[in-house]
């Protein structure tokens, strides 16, 4: 059995924990009601955004002529992938990370036996994740959210998409966690480019005859490039909501374990310190009942 001075200073070092843990989830509930502001904000533009492409796009001939549209063999492979730059968020990163090999491997093997498959690391802990595992990593945007806004991801998103215009890549993926609610979170591995009409857009296409002006195929290649860099922002904005989620119901959970800790060594103290008093009363009474004998 561990000795007073021992658990003693056990308790105090759990309890300094347990503080510890108490101020990060009050600091993540702080930021995350900001994020999910944000993105709250963000969901209904880009589904209208996405409507409106499905839409013009649904009969359009500049559609199919769009250099995001080019479906071509796939040799060269991009996949973005967004985590955090802190860890303490329980399975939050180590889930994209494990994700990305997954698709890799089912999906991307060939490819990556050619070293041609890169992953573009938005966060640093994804990068760190993978690269340690040997693969292609980009981490020229893994500090996005030390400087997140709009302008620092369409960066990163114009970069995916000249290099697919350009042919540098076959096609490009992005892999991060979507927001739903405090605890949950649901992990996403989207196709970004080539873009390709999907079965569900395809019911909500409206049948109104819209006159366009100046011309579809103008709107289209206006259209184009900003959903796509509307979507990696979108995908990093539920990122950051989820990311502060998973911060908080981490930290919830490691306060409630540390405060069961506490209870647990509190009554491991005093069994000890109780075991202590009995053995110093019975040297107490061995020793006048041996005087007494004597």
């Amino acid at each position: 059995m561990a000795s007073l001075k021992e658990v003693r200073n056990r308790i105090v070092s759990v309890n300094s924990t347990q503080q510890i843990t108490k101020a990060m989830k009050m600091v993540s509930a702080a930021k995350l009601r900001r994020a999910t502001d944000a993105i709250t904000q963000m969901r209904p533009y880009s589904q209208k955004l996405t409507e409106m492409i499905a839409t013009v796009s649904a009969n359009a001939e500049g559609a199919k002529d769009n250099p995001y549209t080019k479906v071509r063999p796939v040799n060269n492979v991009l996949i973005i992938t967004v985590t955090s730059d802190r860890g303490l968020c329980g399975a939050f990163n180590a889930n994209v990370g494990k994700a990305v090999v997954n698709l890799i491997n089912e999906k991307y093997a060939s490819q990556q036996a050619a070293g041609n498959v890169e992953i573009m690391a938005i966060g640093k802990k994804g990068g760190e994740y993978l690269s340690r595992r040997g693969y292609n990593v980009n981490t020229k945007y893994a500090d996005i959210f030390t400087r997140l806004s709009f302008t620092s991801v369409r960066e990163a998103a114009e970069e995916a998409m000249t290099g697919f215009e350009n042919g540098k890549y076959d096609t490009v993926e992005v892999v991060y966690n979507e927001f739903k609610n405090v605890a949950t979170q649901i992990l996403r591995a989207e196709q970004l480019l080539p873009i390709i009409e999907k079965q569900e857009e395809k019911v909500k296409v409206s049948s109104v005859d819209y006159i366009f002006e100046p011309s579809e195929e103008e709107i289209i290649n206006e259209l184009l490039p900003k959903a796509l860099k509307l979507q990696v922002y979108k995908a990093v904005l539920e990122s950051n909501a989820s990311e502060h989620g998973a911060r908080m119901t981490a930290m919830d959970k490691a306060t409630d374990n540390a405060g069961e800790l506490i209870k647990e060594l509190k009554l491991q103290y005093n069994r000890s310190r109780q075991a202590a008093i009995t053995n110093e009363i019975l040297e107490i009474v061995g020793g006048a009942e041996a005087l007494a004998a004597a």
